[in-house]
């Protein structure tokens, strides 16, 4: 070989090296992100940015050493299958299902190998996802704060705020409506003397129509569902209870703070603790290892202007319960 040709040869190889070198660098682990909700809705934003601060506890930020990839059903459960099928395919590290107990089974049906953490309500042994919540098993575990056992405390609480009234509506999402909550609001309303009927809205239509269906039945005051998907149309319900003058307890806060009585989760630490899980299941745990965690703090909210503005009263028992009051 001649020395000039051995020379340019010799400078095309070094010229290479930072690129095979760059090549051989390992690409930095994915957590996908499976909301059945919109990620746009400012109920979650802040949630997530929980999710990202836990993350960070175990040293990992989204952009320098891991990459977060955001799948989002907006509140169409039939979207869920492909969702969770892309972020298998992405073969992701670890799948974070929020936004409804569906996001949850659907991610666990796509995948039996990749680790899923979950931060939705309902009860986590009763739905499937996992065996038993001190040794969960499997590919799955995470944060399971059950709203169905929360429904008759909210019941409860709104019957003390309007006690004349005598037939009660629950609204929820027939796609993800639960029976166990049904029977147990059922068998709340019987032993506190009052009747609970059902209504089932998917669309923003049917929340419309639903509310014209509870003014034709008589239906005095309403529990809404933590569904997903009604969580997200919250400024709408609250809209409609206004128009309809329907007393109505909430299980989330809505933007504009106008709705009557809230009793919710914080969700703050839940979401928070789903971080610390997906950390250190990139750090090597197993989900097996990993409890679900319960929620153990709840705010109960009452808003003493819209109170004013549909005549009633708020008792002084109810008053003092309140972890915040808006006047």
């Amino acid at each position: 070989m001649r020395r000039r040709e051995f020379i340019v040869l010799l400078g095309g190889t070094a010229a290479a090296w930072p690129l095979a070198a760059h090549a051989q660098q390992p690409a930095m682990p994915v957590v996908g992100i499976l909301n059945g909700a919109s990620f746009d809705d400012p109920y979650y934003a802040p949630l997530v940015a929980k999710f990202r601060l836990g993350l960070k506890e175990f040293g990992f930020v989204e952009g320098e050493n891991i990459t977060i990839e955001y799948r989002a059903a907006n509140g169409h459960p039939e979207r869920l299958q492909g969702l969770a099928a892309d972020l298998v395919q992405r073969q992701t590290a670890v799948i974070v299902a929020i936004g409804g107990s569906n996001a949850a089974l659907v991610a666990k049906a796509a995948t039996s190998t990749i680790p899923i953490v979950f931060a939705v309500g309902g009860d986590a042994v009763a739905n499937g996802l996992v065996r038993s919540l001190n040794k969960p098993e499997a590919n799955v575990t995470g944060m399971s704060f059950n709203n169905a056992q929360l429904a008759p405390k909210r019941l409860d609480l709104l019957r003390e705020l309007v006690p004349q009234v005598k037939l009660f509506g629950y609204l929820d999402n027939v796609a993800t409506a639960s029976d166990a909550v049904r029977k147990d609001l059922v068998a709340k309303g019987h032993s506190i003397g009052r009747e609970v009927t059902f209504f089932f809205a998917g669309t923003d239509q049917e929340i419309e129509s639903a509310f014209y269906a509870m003014e034709r039945q008589g239906v005095g005051a309403l529990v809404l569902s933590p569904d997903a998907y009604l969580v997200t149309q919250r400024k709408q319900i609250v809209s409609l209870a206004q128009l309809h003058a329907l007393p109505t307890i909430y299980p989330t806060t809505d933007t504009e703070r106008t709705g009557l009585i809230t009793y919710e989760i914080l969700l703050d630490d839940v979401f928070r603790q789903a971080g610390v899980y997906a950390g250190r299941i990139l750090k090597g745990a197993k989900p097996a290892e990993l409890p679900v965690q319960l929620p153990t703090k709840f705010r109960l909210i009452v808003n003493f202007k819209t109170a004013k503005a549909l005549d009633l009263e708020v008792p002084s028992s109810l008053s003092a319960m309140a972890d915040e009051v808006i006047e």
